[in-house]
C-alpha cells in the first residue's frame, strides 16, 4: 500500500531530529569529559607542585605540615621583617612563659590582643593577656572588633574605657570585617571614621586599620588608604606583601609554644626601628 505524504514527512522529520540529537550528544559528552579531565589534571598538577615544594603528600587540599612549611619558607625568605601574632579569648589561657617563637624558630617581636567588641563587650581574657604580654614580647598592641550595626561612638568609648596605652605600646587597631545589615556602606564608612577620629584624639596617635584584602579593596581603599594598614590574606600562593600593606596577616595556621591550637601570624614590613616609630612616643 502506498504511504501518505503526511507519513513520509513525519518520518523525515523524526530522522532529522534523531540526527541532530546524535550530533549534539556526540559533541557535548566528549567535550564535558574533556573539560572535567582538564580540571582534574590541573588539580593534580597543583597538588603535585605543592607536594614537591613542601615535601608533603597532599591527599587533602592543605595539610598542617604544608602550612607549617609554607609559613617557615615565607618567614625565612623575608628574614629582614618582623613577625608577631594576634590573640583573643578564643586562644584560651596562654602560658606566657613559653611564648617566644613562631613554629619554634622565628622570634616573636609583637603581639596584638583583642580588647573590646562592639558597644559593650570586652574580651574576657584581655586584662591577663595585656599584662603578661608586656614581659614576653618587645611590643604589644590592642584592637577593637567593630560591629557595623552598632553605634560607632559608643564603640570608641568601649575601647577607650578598656585599654590604657602607654608610651612604647603600638597604636590602637580598628578591626572591620563585616558588612552592615541595616545601613548602606557609605554610612558604615562615616561610622568607621568617627571611631578612628575619636580614638586618635584620645591617645594622640593615628590608629591602625585592619581588614581583609578584598574587603579593603572593594569598600575602604578610597577613603582610608592614608592609614597604617594591617591586611589579612591567607592565599597559599601569595609570597610577599603588597606595596600598601604595612602588616600582613598571612596565616591563621601558625603555632606558638604556650598557646593551644592555631594562631594568626603577622608580618611587619620593616625592622624594629620602623615598628618602634609607629608606637606611642615617650
Amino acid at each position: 500500500m502506498a504511504k501518505s505524504k503526511r507519513t513520509v514527512k513525519s518520518k523525515v522529520k523524526e530522522e532529522a531530529y534523531d540526527k541532530r540529537k546524535f550530533l549534539i550528544w556526540s559533541i557535548a559528552i566528549p567535550t564535558a569529559v574533556a573539560v572535567l579531565g582538564a580540571v582534574l589534571f590541573l588539580t593534580d598538577v597543583q597538588y603535585a607542585v605543592k607536594s614537591w615544594i613542601y615535601g608533603d603528600d597532599l591527599g587533602e587540599k592543605y595539610t598542617d605540615n604544608a602550612h607549617i612549611q609554607r609559613n617557615l619558607d615565607l618567614m625565612r625568605r623575608h628574614d629582614d621583617y618582623l613577625y608577631g601574632i594576634d590573640i583573643s579569648q578564643y586562644q584560651g589561657k596562654v602560658n606566657w612563659i613559653e611564648v617566644n617563637t613562631i613554629h619554634d624558630e622565628i622570634p616573636l617581636d609583637f603581639v596584638f590582643i583583642r580588647a573590646s567588641m562592639g558597644e559593650k563587650r570586652k574580651d574576657r581574657r584581655f586584662d591577663e593577656n595585656w599584662q603578661a604580654a608586656a614581659s614576653r614580647t618587645k611590643l604589644r598592641g590592642a584592637y577593637h572588633y567593630f560591629r557595623p550595626n552598632e553605634n560607632s561612638r559608643r564603640q570608641a568609648r568601649n575601647f577607650i574605657e578598656t585599654v590604657q596605652l602607654k608610651p612604647g605600646d603600638l597604636p590602637p587597631v580598628l578591626d572591620i570585617e563585616e558588612r552592615p545589615r541595616r545601613q548602606p556602606m557609605d554610612s558604615l564608612k562615616v561610622g568607621l571614621k568617627r571611631w578612628l577620629d575619636e580614638v586618635e584624639a584620645h591617645y594622640g596617635v593615628q590608629p591602625i586599620l585592619y581588614s581583609g584584602d578584598s574587603y579593603f579593596t572593594d569598600f575602604l581603599e578610597k577613603e582610608f588608604s592614608n592609614y597604617v594598614l594591617w591586611i589579612a590574606n591567607y592565599n597559599f600562593w601569595v609570597d610577599k606583601p603588597k606595596k600598601h600593606w604595612h602588616f600582613w596577616q598571612f596565616s591563621e595556621r601558625g603555632s606558638v609554644r604556650g598557646i593551644k591550637g592555631n594562631v594568626d601570624i603577622n608580618m611587619f614590613k620593616g625592622d624594629m626601628e620602623d615598628l618602634e616609630d609607629l608606637a606611642i612616643p615617650y
